[in-house]
């Protein structure tokens, strides 16, 4: 007889790409890298050279540790690792079921990526771009098969999120976007599922918050610190809104911010702090400083 455990083991095995491959290894790519492999499919990162790929699977190697110390994983750990590998090479992605991109956030990047992945792929393959605000829709038009292509947004730390917003394009199908609710659901988070607009349901909102917050330390009306404690304590965010912005990265915000105020209007017009400080190196966390010092 199946007990429970068991059962819901297989069910997620069922919905679970056998075989992910994830272009780049940064924080977020090592992140989704993390998440498919302790849930039990194989994984595959590639990456620009080989001491970038040595760098990817360290990350990903030191976070599949960190969950096993915490007690968050339980069993073979170097079971686990022997599912996953690196490679510099595209052709690495002809056995996926499913690649995930996550380069930088950069429009012609992200498309010269998609287009070289999708080279070799397999006819069954899915492939998905991990944009927090660029057009998939756009990102799809110089591929094969955009029946088969749609966003996934995860959240930073991967691990520890429990979001993932499905984007879904102008030609993606309904049996991608049934194939990737499966994924989210698989993986243990909750997949929030929107159509391809600009900067979607989470960074349109987020994005929103965070500017006006930078505005209020623009004009003297509180400093960073109160302003998140008014959030967090007052509405229950987690994080406040520059707290937040110094963990994604202050760079990341301004680009966002610039696409937003491209498509949306003004009312996304990145303020001169934010710009002041990404042209003094404030990034934020990656740096030590922005709207805090974390040195």
């Amino acid at each position: 007889m199946t007990n429970s455990n068991e059962a819901s083991q297989n069910s997620s095995a069922v919905l679970l790409p056998a075989t992910v491959g994830v272009l780049g290894g940064g924080r977020m790519g090592a992140g989704i890298a993390h998440a498919f492999l302790v849930t039990g499919s194989n994984v595959i990162v590639v990456e620009r050279d080989d001491d970038s790929a040595r760098g990817a699977h360290e990350r990903v190697a030191a976070s599949v540790a960190a969950s096993f110390d915490r007690g968050i994983l339980s069993g073979n750990q170097a079971e686990v690792l022997a599912r996953f590998d690196t490679s510099t090479d595209y052709a690495a992605f002809a056995s996926c079921d499913l690649v995930v991109e996550a380069v930088p956030e950069d429009g012609k990047l992200k498309a010269t990526a998609l287009s070289a992945v999708a080279e070799h792929l397999s006819p069954h393959a899915y492939l998905a771009t991990n944009t927090s605000s660029l057009s998939v829709s756009r990102l799809a038009e110089a591929l094969p098969t955009p029946e088969q292509f749609l966003g996934l947004h995860f959240f930073n730390p991967v691990p520890a999120s429990t979001l993932i917003e499905v984007v879904v394009a102008e030609k993606t199908s309904e049996e991608t976007l049934a194939a990737a609710r499966g994924w989210v659901t698989a993986l243990g988070k909750t997949a929030v599922v929107v159509r391809d607009a600009p900067g979607f349901a989470s960074s349109r909102l987020g994005v929103a918050i965070a500017l006006e917050a930078m505005r209020m330390v623009e004009e003297g009306v509180a400093g960073a610190e109160d302003i998140d404690n008014a959030m967090v304590l007052g509405y229950k965010h987690p994080v406040g809104p520059l707290r937040t912005t110094d963990i994604v990265g202050l760079d990341v915000r301004l680009g966002i911010a610039e696409y937003l105020q491209s498509t949306l209007g003004d009312r996304f017009a990145p303020p001169q702090i934010l710009r002041d400080k990404v042209a003094a190196g404030e990034l934020g966390r990656k740096t030590g400083k922005g709207f805090y010092d974390w040195s």
